[in-house]
């Protein structure tokens, strides 16, 4: 029995090193990379497969970018599934239940690059992303969305751009404040 759950902060050496296995060292030299470097996935939007005795087998996460000036947006990735368990499922489930909880939270769209083929059984399509671009090398047919909301990229036109909150790690060297002083400064002014 496979459980999908919301990604525990503890697995991240975990999820780096399923990522690894499943894509390759090389997905960090991706333009989908750079919409995510430094950014923490957007709050809630996480995911975990794992098998019946606890261990990471899946995973997928959301990111807030903004597609174009006006239109907010989520990209999808990285979607990974351990090699010993694919073909059964699993990285269809994922996607569910991050596409229905991203639905459920009120976003609006979401953005991938990936395979239509694969993609397309969850309502992505190249046809949604024709005006937009990303910030670096990309295939044109691999960029596909799906809106989650009718007409959500109505519009959309111009450059993907990440949106989303910065790392605290990302923070601390940027002001040089050490994360945890951060955090206190944070927790104070709420």
């Amino acid at each position: 029995m496979i459980r999908i759950e919301r990604e525990a902060p503890a697995e991240a050496g975990a999820r780096e090193s399923l990522l690894d296995l499943c894509l390759g060292r090389r997905r960090r030299k991706k333009t989908s990379e750079r919409l995510r470097e430094g950014r923490l996935p957007a709050d809630g939007l996480s995911f975990s497969a794992r098998a019946k005795n606890g261990r990471l087998i899946g995973t997928v996460r959301l990111w807030h970018v903004a597609a174009g000036r006006e239109h907010p947006a989520l990209l999808l990735g990285p979607l990974a599934v351990h090699p010993a368990h694919q073909g059964r499922g699993i990285g269809s489930a994922l996607m569910r239940a991050a596409i229905e909880k991203a639905s459920t939270l009120g976003h609006r769209a979401v953005l991938l690059v990936g395979d239509e083929p694969y993609y397309k059984r969850f309502g992505f399509s190249s046809a949604l992303t024709g005006e937009l671009r990303m910030p670096g090398p990309f295939e044109r047919d691999r960029f596909l969305a799906l809106e989650l909301v009718p007409n959500a990229l109505f519009g959309a036109r111009g450059l993907v751009v990440a949106t989303g909150e910065i790392a605290p790690v990302v923070a601390e060297k940027s002001t040089g404040i050490a994360v945890k002083s951060l955090t206190s400064r944070v927790r104070r002014a709420s």
